[in-house]
């Protein structure tokens, strides 16, 4: 090979992997889903189910798009698409205007919800899965909380609460001021602050447990290279919200649904994708335990809003 072959195959190579590990590019630049920018009105077919950022536009579309597909063939009438967000703060701003008929929040914008009219239906099961996890390479130094002081942390969004809220609270109670003895990088996703410890670029990164055990069976080297130094308490895992003017017969039919795709096979492997044995029966009263943890989080950490 020439020279200049070479230097143009080395040059290709950083390029894509600077695209792979920068803190605001959106992996939505290779995969752009549909984006409604309007509300639909309560009569409209096509019901909107919004995912909030558990991964990329891509791939949460590979992981939700055929239980959608699966809803609509079961209710008549109904069609249900899937909207991905690029990013939290997207995510954010659609919920909060009401522009999804359904939505799977996490805790936080779920209570956060209640004050835009939507009302909780059900929720992801494993609670003790909804903790946040540090990351660091397994030739690091870091061994204590207070070896992070004055070092870079990658964080996905500022409004993640198992992956960001929860271990900054968890570096709080252990010691560190996380708003000035960190330099706080926060990525866009959770393969993104994966990827930012992967790389060196920060010498921790938390994310939460399904989408490491997720992105590290997908790229095996990523489990050879980190391991799990520290990991939070749990809290109710993410909730499934309906908007309070949907029809309450097809609020019921898709619970109805959902809550039993884990006692059929095919449901099991869906499910599965999302590291989740089902869903489950929930209230508004369910996540009563993340407002008393934001209430403390507020106080101690940092505002959230």
């Amino acid at each position: 090979m020439s020279i200049f072959r070479k230097i143009t195959a080395l040059s290709v190579f950083i390029f894509l992997s600077s695209m792979l590990i920068s803190c605001d590019q959106q992996p939505a630049e290779e995969y752009t889903p549909e984006y409604s920018t309007s509300v639909l009105i309560e009569g409209d077919k096509v019901i909107i189910l919004g995912i909030h950022p558990l991964h990329n536009p891509k791939r949460l579309h590979e992981i939700f798009g055929p239980i959608a597909d699966y809803l609509s063939k079961n209710i008549e009438g109904v069609k249900i698409k899937v909207e991905a967000s690029r990013n939290y703060a997207a995510f954010d701003k659609k919920l909060y205007s009401r522009q999804f008929h359904f939505a799977l929040p996490n805790p936080f914008q779920t209570v956060n919800s209640l004050k835009h009219g939507y009302k909780v239906f059900a929720k992801m099961s494993d609670d003790e899965n909804f903790r946040g996890i540090f990351l660091v390479r397994k030739d690091s130094n870091i061994k204590e909380v207070s070896d992070l002081k004055g070092q870079a942390v990658s964080f996905p969004a500022p409004t993640a609460l198992a992956a960001t809220m929860m271990p900054q609270y968890y570096l709080q109670q252990h010691g560190l001021n996380v708003m000035q003895d960190i330099d706080i990088k926060y990525v866009g996703s959770q393969e993104s602050s994966i990827m930012n410890v992967m790389v060196g670029n920060t010498k921790a990164g938390s994310t939460w447990l399904p989408p490491w055990r997720a992105l590290s069976k997908e790229r095996p080297e990523l489990a050879k290279e980190l391991k799990i130094i520290w990991q939070t308490s749990s809290l109710p895992n993410n909730s499934l919200v309906v908007r309070d003017d949907v029809d309450k017969n097809i609020v019921k039919q898709v619970k109805k649904l959902l809550l039993n795709l884990h006692k059929h096979s095919q449901g099991k492997k869906w499910l599965d994708k999302m590291e989740l044995s089902k869903f489950e029966d929930a209230t508004n009263d369910t996540y009563k335990p993340v407002l008393a943890f934001l209430k403390r989080f507020n106080k101690e950490v940092r505002p959230t809003n």
